[in-house]
C-alpha cells in the first residue's frame, strides 16, 4: 500500500486536480492508495481570516464566504461532467451553509474559540477531498472518501493538539484491515479528540497526516507532491542553478527542513523513521521530473555536503558579565525563563571563557525574551554582575548539512572560506555533536551572497563555470565571442548589450545566435546600458563577470557598483583607469573588499604583459625609474611609413590610407592629437604608484592649428597644403640620424606625450609598422625591459580579455 498526499497549490484549481487524477490513476494501477489532500491554495488562511472578521462583528466576512464558495463551484464545473454535477454542488452548498451558521454564531457572540476556529479551519480539506472523491467516481474509479477524524486522534497537552499515535495506529489498522478498496482520499490535516471535538495538526499538518497513515499501516512508501521538484541544494530563487537532491537520508532532511527548507516538515519525517518507510517528494507539475527520495540509508553521493539552507528574521540575545565566570546554573535559568514564555531557541553558543553566552531566537519573540530575562537576573544586573541581556535584530542562520560531512576534513574550512571571499562577516558559529550540520549567523542582508557563495564552493559542477555578460558587441565584443566558442568550455555567455539593445538568458546563450539577434535590432533603437548593468545585479549567478568591451564612460563609471555587488569586472575600456583618481581609488577600494576580480590589462599594449609586468615589479618592491612607451599603433604605423627610407608618400596620403584600412577613427584627428595616448599614460604612471590627474599631462601636439579645423575632408586638405611642414619635421630627425615616433615618457609624478627624434641608441628604433612598444627601467633593472608585439586589433584584444577572464576563477 502506498501514500500520496498533495499540498494546496496542486489542488489550487480544476487544471491542477486534473494532474493529480492523472498521477493518482496511475499509482492505483501498480498498489492500493490512499490519497491526502490538503485545501485549494489559500483556503485556511481564507477561513482564518473570515473566522477573525465575524469576531470582531466585521459583516464582511459573508462576502469573503460567499467568495470562497464561488471558488469551489468553478472548480466543480471545469472538473466534473456537468450532468455528474448535482450531487457534489448540492453537498458543497450543505457544507457552507453549516460553515456560514458557525460564522454567524462567531459574529452574535464576539469571540473565536481555537475550538470553532479548528472547525472552521477543517471545511478546507473537507471540501477539496469531496471535490476529487467526486471526480474519481465520474470516472467510474472505485473509491471511498474517509474522514480523517475517524482514525486521526488527538489530545490536548502544552496548549496544543498532539497525536494520540497508539489510538491512530489502531484506527488506520482496523480500518483499512476491513476495507478493500482500490482508492483512499482523506482529508489532511484535521483529526478529532476523544469526545469527537474536531482538531487540526498545525503547520504542515497534511504531511503529518500522511506520514502518520503510512507508518500505522506499514506502507511501502510515503509521496508528497509539491510544487517543486524535491528538496534542493539550495534555495533556487537565491541559487537559479540549485539542483534536485535525488537521494538523501531522513536525518540530513531533518536538519534541512529544521533550518528553513521548506519542502517537508521535521513532524512529517518523525512517524515514519521507526519503521524505515521512504519519502518520495516529487512536483505535481513535472510528474516527471527528478524527486527526491529520502530514506534510511541513500546511496553514497560524490560529495560530503547534500545541501544549504536558511532561516531569516532572527535575533541575537547576548548574556555577559563576570559574574558568569566559574557559577553553575546561569545557563539553566536563561533556558528555563525562556521555555517558561514559550520562546524557541533555534541556535546556542558560548564562549570558553563562560563571560558569554549567546542564543538565537524569532525576532518577534525579542522584546518578550528582553523583557522576561531582564526581570530574572534584575539582582544580578544591579550589582554589575551582569549585563542587560543585549538584543540584535536582523539575523540569518545558513546551514551546511550532509551526513559524510564527519568523515571530511576541510569542509568547515572551505565555508569560511567562500564566506570570507564574498565580504561576508560571521557573528556566530555552531556545530552539531553529530558533525551533520555545521551553522552561522550572519546578516540578514548577506543571506543572498553568502548562499550563493557556499554554493558556488561545494557543488563543483557549477564552482568553476564563469558567468558572462558582454558589454559593447562591436570589433573586439564579435572576437571575443568567437574565442570563447573555440576555447571557454567553462563559460556561459548569459548576456551581451550594445547601443541598441541586448539579449539575456539565465541558461546561458547559444553562441552562434548572439551575433543574428544583435545585428537584427533597429539601427534608430536606443538602449539604456544602465538598464542592463542592473540585470547583471539582479541575476545574482555565481562567478558573475562583467565584460566591458566599450568605450562608453556611463558603463565605466558603474565598475563600483558591479564590484560591491560581487560582479567580477574585466575591461578593455580605458576611461575608468584614467578619469580622476576619486574613481580609481573607489574601483580599487571595491575590488579590495574580496566580493569580486577587477582586471584591465588590455587596456595598454592589447594582449602585451605590460600592466602585468609593471605590477609584478611594483610588487616585488622594484622602483620603476622611467617608462617609454609607443602604445599607438595607428601613429607608429604612420611616422614609420613617413620615415622610411626612400618613401615618397605624403603625409597626408599615408593618414588617408591608414584610415580606409580602418587602422584609425573615423576622424584621424582624434588618434593624431594623442587621446588615446594620453589615456595610456596616464594607465602607465598610476600602476608606478603616481597620482596623475589629465591635466598632469604634458601634450605636446605637432599638428599645424589649421589642421583642426573643419570636417575630415578640411582636415585632409590642409594636411596636403602643409606638406612642407610635415617634410621638415622628418628631415630635421633624419639630419640627426634619427626617426619620428610618437610617444609618451614617464618619470616620477612627470607624464608627457609628443612626438620624438629618436637615434639608432635607443631600444624603439628599429620598431616599424603598428606594433606598441614599452621600455621600462628600474632599480632591479638599469638597462630597460622592452616589451613589443602587436598592440592592437580586435581579435588580440579579445585573446587578452579572455585571458583576463580566465583569472577571475576562483
Amino acid at each position: 500500500m502506498q501514500v500520496l498526499k498533495f499540498g494546496g497549490s496542486s489542488v489550487a484549481n480544476a487544471t491542477n486536480m486534473t494532474k493529480v487524477v492523472d498521477i493518482v490513476t496511475k499509482a492505483v494501477s501498480i498498489d492500493k492508495t490512499i490519497l491526502v489532500a490538503s485545501a485549494i491554495s489559500g483556503a485556511t488562511d481564507a477561513l482564518i481570516e473570515i473566522g477573525r472578521m465575524a469576531e470582531r462583528s466585521d459583516e464582511g466576512y459573508e462576502a469573503a464566504l460567499a467568495k470562497l464558495e464561488e471558488r469551489h463551484h468553478v472548480i466543480i464545473s471545469e472538473l466534473i461532467p456537468q450532468y455528474l454535477q448535482a450531487d457534489i454542488n448540492d453537498e458543497t452548498a450543505a457544507r457552507f451553509k453549516e460553515l456560514k451558521g458557525i460564522c454567524k454564531g462567531v459574529f452574535r457572540i464576539k469571540e473565536l474559540t481555537c475550538r470553532t476556529l479548528d472547525l472552521i479551519m477543517s471545511f478546507g480539506e473537507l471540501l477539496s477531498t469531496r471535490i476529487l472523491a467526486a471526480k474519481f467516481t465520474s470516472m467510474g474509479i472505485n473509491c471511498r472518501w474517509v474522514d480523517s477524524r475517524e482514525i486521526v486522534k488527538t489530545y490536548f497537552d502544552l496548549s496544543q493538539n498532539l497525536v494520540d499515535v497508539d489510538a491512530t495506529n489502531q484506527n488506520a489498522q482496523d480500518y483499512f484491515n476491513d476495507t478493500r478498496a482500490k482508492l483512499y482520499i482523506m482529508p489532511g490535516f484535521i483529526a478529532s479528540d476523544a469526545t469527537g471535538r474536531t482538531t487540526t495538526l498545525g503547520r504542515g499538518g497534511s504531511d503529518y497526516t500522511a506520514s502518520l497513515l503510512a507508518a500505522a499501516i506499514g506502507a511501502r512508501r510515503l509521496e508528497i507532491w509539491t510544487d517543486v521538484c524535491g528538496m534542493m541544494t539550495a534555495d533556487p530563487r537565491i541559487v537559479p542553478e540549485a539542483k534536485t537532491i535525488e537521494h538523501i537520508s531522513y536525518r540530513e532532511a531533518l536538519e534541512l527542513s529544521h533550518f528553513g527548507a521548506k519542502v517537508v516538515y521535521p513532524p512529517t519525517i518523525q512517524p515514519v523513521v521507526g519503521k524505515a518507510i521512504p519519502i518520495l517528494v516529487k512536483n505535481t507539475f513535472d510528474p516527471d521530473g527528478k524527486g527526491t527520495l529520502i530514506e534510511r540509508n541513500p546511496p553514497e553521493g560524490i560529495g560530503s555536503v547534500k545541501g544549504i539552507s536558511s532561516s531569516n528574521k532572527l535575533a541575537i540575545l547576548s548574556m555577559e558579565g563576570s559574574g558568569m565566570v566559574g557559577v553553575p546554573g546561569y545557563s539553566s535559568r536563561l533556558f528555563d525563563v525562556l521555555s517558561k514564555n514559550e520562546i524557541n531557541i533555534i541556535l546556542i553558543t558560548q564562549a570558553s571563557s563562560v563571560h558569554t553566552m549567546l542564543v538565537v531566537i524569532d525576532e518577534k519573540d525579542a522584546a518578550k525574551a528582553k523583557k522576561a530575562v531582564d526581570e530574572l537576573f534584575a539582582y544580578e544586573i544591579s550589582l554589575k554582575k551582569l549585563e542587560p541581556l543585549k538584543v540584535e535584530k536582523g539575523y540569518s542562520i545558513i546551514s551546511l548539512v550532509g551526513d559524510d560531512m564527519k568523515s571530511q576534513s576541510g569542509v568547515t574550512g572551505h565555508m569560511f572560506d567562500a564566506l570570507g571571499n564574498a565580504g561576508v562577516t560571521i557573528r556566530a558559529i555552531a556545530q552539531g555533536s553529530s558533525e551533520r550540520n555545521i551553522s552561522v549567523v550572519i546578516r540578514t542582508d548577506d543571506v543572498n551572497d553568502a548562499v550563493r557563495a557556499i554554493h558556488s564552493e561545494f557543488f563543483s559542477e557549477y564552482q568553476h563555470t564563469l558567468n558572462l555578460f558582454i558589454a559593447g558587441f562591436g570589433n573586439v565584443g564579435r572576437q571575443l565571442v568567437n574565442v570563447i566558442a573555440e576555447n571557454g568550455s567553462a563559460m556561459n555567455v548569459v548576456g551581451v548589450c550594445c547601443s541598441r539593445g541586448r539579449v539575456i538568458n539565465k541558461s546561458g546563450l547559444e553562441l552562434d545566435g548572439i551575433a543574428p539577434a544583435i545585428d537584427a535590432m533597429p539601427r534608430s533603437q536606443h538602449y539604456n546600458t544602465a538598464d542592463y548593468i542592473d540585470e547583471v545585479i539582479a541575476t545574482g549567478l555565481p562567478n558573475s563577470i562583467f565584460v566591458d568591451c566599450t568605450s562608453d564612460m556611463g558603463i565605466a563609471t558603474k565598475y563600483p557598483v558591479l564590484l560591491s555587488a560581487g560582479v567580477s569586472v574585466v575591461t578593455c575600456n580605458k576611461i575608468a583607469n584614467s578619469l580622476d583618481m576619486n574613481l580609481y581609488r573607489q574601483i580599487r577600494n571595491c575590488a579590495a573588499e574580496g566580493k569580486a576580480h577587477f582586471y584591465y590589462d588590455t587596456n595598454v599594449g592589447a594582449a602585451l604583459p605590460v600592466i602585468h609586468t609593471l605590477k609584478q615589479m611594483v610588487s616585488s618592491g622594484d622602483k620603476i625609474e622611467h617608462i617609454d612607451a609607443i602604445v599607438s599603433g595607428t601613429l607608429n604605423y604612420i611616422f614609420s611609413e613617413y620615415c622610411h627610407e626612400g618613401s615618397t608618400k605624403t603625409f597626408a596620403s599615408i593618414v588617408r590610407e591608414v584610415k580606409e584600412l580602418g587602422f584609425s577613427e573615423p576622424d584621424p584627428r582624434t588618434d593624431l592629437e594623442g587621446i588615446d595616448v594620453l589615456r595610456k599614460a596616464i594607465i602607465l604612471a598610476r600602476e608606478t604608484g603616481a597620482a596623475v590627474e589629465a591635466e598632469d599631462v604634458k601634450v605636446e601636439g605637432f599638428l599645424p592649428q589649421e589642421c583642426l579645423q573643419g570636417n575630415v575632408e578640411d582636415f585632409f586638405a590642409s594636411l596636403e597644403k602643409n606638406e612642407d611642414y610635415f617634410a621638415q619635421l622628418r628631415a630635421g630627425a633624419k639630419a640627426k640620424g634619427g626617426k619620428l615616433r610618437y610617444m609618451a615618457e614617464i618619470e616620477g609624478d612627470k607624464v608627457s606625450i609628443g612626438l620624438r627624434c629618436i637615434t639608432a641608441e635607443h631600444p624603439f628604433f628599429s620598431y616599424e609598422g603598428t606594433d606598441s612598444a614599452v621600455s621600462i627601467s628600474s632599480g632591479f633593472y638599469p638597462f630597460p625591459v622592452v616589451i613589443k608585439g602587436a598592440g592592437a586589433g580586435g581579435r588580440i584584444t579579445a585573446g587578452g580579455v579572455f585571458g583576463n577572464i580566465c583569472l577571475c576563477r576562483k
